[in-house]
């Protein structure tokens, strides 16, 4: 695993389903970390668990674009963020398009696509002022490949791929990328250890995404801006 020693990472969602394999791996590779959720109680728990690499915990309400900018000049008075890895994330979905409620829709929406606006809005320009400026988030193949049952999620993991792809030609002359990791299904340890004997097969592990995200904020993923780094075979590219 490339290293990440001395870089302030963001991670977004931190005490989420994902979020925990990602700050450990972030953590191991030698990353200090500044960490965001709802919770404040599930943020120190987290926090307790990875000492002093955790350099800070903060509840922000990311729906508000405000508090987000706020936040982000808070964040970087001092340093940059050189890395930030949203991983707000949730689904809704099961029924097809026609008979899914539009709250759902605007659930998703709020989730999914708002979050991610406001946080690459606040963050667009202090990720420039590191000499490695990261943004990434975690996506869905379904972006690509929508299904009447999973419509409302399709919609807006695609509008949130858009909004990093956009960030990423904003970027484009300077040493910032932003890129999006796309998966068909996350595995994470607590599901793992709840069904042990499941088949698992179409499920990507978390500790391969967060290696994903590790690999695109170190100095190999240098290049990489505007990509969409798929973790699986077959279907949409």
């Amino acid at each position: 695993m490339s290293s990440l020693a001395g870089r302030r990472v963001l991670v977004t969602g931190a005490a989420g389903g994902l979020g925990p394999t990602v700050v450990a791996a972030a953590s191991a590779a030698g990353a200090r970390l500044v960490l965001v959720d709802v919770v404040q109680e599930r943020l120190d728990a987290l926090a307790a668990d990875h000492g002093s690499a955790v350099e800070s915990t903060h509840v922000v309400d990311l729906l508000d674009p405000d508090a987000c900018i706020e936040f982000a000049a808070q964040v970087t008075a001092t340093a940059p963020i050189d890395a930030l890895w949203h991983l707000v994330g949730g689904w809704r979905g099961g029924v097809p398009l026609q008979e899914q409620s539009l709250d759902d829709w605007e659930w998703l929406h709020n989730l999914l696509v708002r979050t991610t606006v406001h946080v690459a809005r606040a963050f667009a320009e202090p990720l420039q002022t590191s000499e490695q400026g990261r943004f990434a988030i975690i996506s869905a193949k379904e972006a690509q490949a929508p299904t009447s049952k999973n419509a409302a999620y399709a919609t807006a993991k695609a509008a949130s791929e858009a909004v990093v792809l956009a960030l990423a030609n904003g970027f484009k002359g300077s040493t910032a990328t932003a890129n999006i990791v796309v998966v068909p299904a996350i595995l994470t340890p607590a599901m793992r250890e709840k069904n042990p004997d499941k088949d698992w097969g179409a499920f990507v592990p978390a500790e391969q995404i967060a290696d994903a995200l590790v690999y695109l904020s170190s100095p190999a993923g240098a290049k990489m801006n505007g990509q969409r780094i798929r973790l699986y075979s077959g279907g949409p590219s």
